[in-house]
């Protein structure tokens, strides 16, 4: 580890660590691990009745494009008496350094590394197992990537909470499966090469448009800019194998909570509908998808969501955290 715990740009009580990887060819690797520990509880002290996730350790994954900044999401699982961990992971946000291809990766197993430099600066092995509960939570690819893991470590994790994951490509399965050959020659000859996508910086405008002024998010545009970051060949390639891995079923062990939107918008020209629905991904299509992800998994659709349920307005994101409220009570407590 790179130092200890030092303030984080998102002040007080948020902390952060960096994590340092092994080299690439683009030079130094590091992640970094922010952390939020519960306050103290002047009600338990006075009743001596603990919190209930006081045993129980998060850590979250942001998505593509993305890094962490989801301030009220932490305060959730503190307030419980949880320790909130979120890791920006390589080439994200707090992670980028000059001259790396930001968010890039070849194969979404690399982020084993940096998953289990995270799990040691929590105080859990590498592999993460340890004598406190873990809880992961995953946006987007994030979702991708953690469900992945889990699956690879079936003996870590007590629950696993989704936020529209990414588990299947936009344009159906069967699209995915034709460009998977072309997607595999091409990222082994260039894998740094762009792949195609359009954004308007139409889902950065619907967050905006909903934004809370009475608890508002602090974004950095550098680490998370309006219109998303270039796509790579390569990238693409881990991306749709993380896909096809999905399909044929992960058998997570745990349970498993996906909240998604009710309904998906595509974002071809700005309409206040984009402020009311997911414009990143078909939710209907990954409703379907996550139920390969194990034997137990619980879909919450949320109607009014955005692509991140819990930056929604405000009625939408207070369903979101009572339901999750409500599945992590039943599958948490003691």
């Amino acid at each position: 580890m790179t130092g200890g715990w030092a303030p984080d740009v998102l002040g007080a009580p948020f902390e952060q660590r960096t994590l340092p990887l092994a080299d690439d060819d683009e030079g130094a690797v590091v992640a970094t691990l922010v952390r939020c520990l519960p306050p103290r509880s002047l009600r338990a002290f006075l009743t001596g009745g603990p919190r209930p996730f006081t045993d129980v350790d998060v850590l979250y994954v942001h998505g593509w494009s993305d890094y962490f900044f989801q301030t009220r999401l932490a305060r959730f699982w503190a307030e419980r008496g949880a320790r909130f961990y979120a890791l920006d992971l390589r080439k994200y946000g707090r992670s980028l350094r000059p001259g790396q291809t930001p968010g890039y990766i070849g194969d979404l197993a690399d982020y084993d590394a940096d998953i289990a430099a995270a799990m040691v600066a929590m105080g859990r092995d590498a592999d993460g197992t340890g004598a406190r509960r873990l809880v992961l939570v995953g946006h987007s690819t994030g979702g991708l990537t953690l469900s992945l893991w889990a699956a690879r470590h079936p003996d870590a994790a007590t629950a696993v909470v989704l936020n529209s994951p990414w588990l299947e490509f936009q344009l159906s399965a069967s699209l995915r499966q034709a460009i998977t050959p072309v997607l595999d020659i091409h990222s082994r000859r260039r894998p740094l090469d762009l792949w195609p996508q359009v954004d308007a910086g139409f889902y950065a405008r619907a967050q905006s448009e909903v934004a809370d002024p009475d608890d508002p998010v602090q974004v950095d545009p550098a680490w998370r800019p309006e219109r998303s970051m270039p796509v790579h060949v390569g990238w693409m390639r881990a991306i749709v194998s993380g896909h096809a891995a999905v399909s044929k079923g992960l058998g997570i062990r745990v349970p498993v909570c996906v909240l998604l939107s009710a309904r998906s918008v595509a974002p071809v020209r700005w309409d206040d509908e984009l402020t009311r629905a997911d414009s990143v991904l078909v939710v209907d299509d990954i409703a379907r998808a996550a139920l390969k992800l194990g034997s137990s998994v619980t879909i919450e659709r949320i109607d009014g969501a955005l692509h991140d349920v819990f930056l929604s307005r405000r009625d939408a994101r207070e369903d979101a955290y009572a339901r999750l409220e409500r599945w992590t009570t039943a599958m948490l407590s003691r």
